[in-house]
């Protein structure tokens, strides 16, 4: 059986379980993610994937340089979010995200014949915005940026693995600072995703002819 080519494509939340995620697929998939050095987590950069605006800019380059995986795990929202005290206006306006996802979806599918989505993990405002200062994040904007990904994945045909329902479910003191998770959480949410793609067939994935 050939080995599925997977590419992560994520925030840190997504490097953070990243190498539990590897670990637990095992030979199943070559894993590999988006690269370089990740500095601060606020201020994505490198490995991480960051807004929407900057993971559309990425596919545009992949698909440019002619990088190709048969299956793409994909998120952005929490840096999409990131709310201006100031102005009280997100990073990425819900407007322009929802296009951008349009786009996205159409750009991976010169890159993968496989898109995956993950719904954003959930923020608590008031543990968030008590721990940082120089932005705010709200759980309402997490709802509305997850259902209008949600609508976008549905009319597209792209499948969905619900990371946001799954972390909201294991309970209480989650959070290792204002977003990021314990480690016991990172465990969690990578065999929750790893229990998915592993029971996911990708049936009808014709051999990948870069490959």
């Amino acid at each position: 059986m050939r080995v599925m080519k997977l590419h992560v494509l994520g925030d840190s939340i997504s490097i953070q379980y990243g190498p539990h995620l590897r670990a637990f697929l095992g030979d199943a998939f070559e894993y590999s993610r988006k690269e370089g050095d990740i500095g601060p987590l606020d201020r994505p950069q490198g490995a991480n994937g960051g807004d929407s605006d900057m993971v559309l800019h990425y596919l545009r380059g992949g698909l440019a340089e002619g990088r190709r995986w048969d299956v793409l795990l994909l998120n952005c929202g929490l840096h999409d979010i990131k709310t201006d005290p100031a102005t009280m206006v997100c990073q990425v306006p819900l407007v322009r995200y929802a296009r951008n996802l349009e786009e996205i979806v159409g750009v991976a599918g010169g890159i993968a014949p496989h898109l995956v989505w993950v719904r954003t993990t959930p923020v608590v405002t008031a543990v968030h915005n008590a721990r940082t200062a120089t932005f705010r994040r709200f759980a309402e904007d997490v709802e509305s940026y997850n259902r209008v990904a949600d609508g976008v994945m549905a009319a597209r045909g792209v499948p969905s693995i619900d990371l946001h329902g799954f972390t909201l479910n294991l309970g209480p003191n989650l959070y290792a600072d204002h977003v990021h998770f314990t480690e016991p959480v990172r465990v969690a949410q990578a065999a929750f995703i790893a229990g998915w793609l592993l029971g996911h067939a990708f049936a009808g994935a014709s051999p990948d002819p870069h490959g």
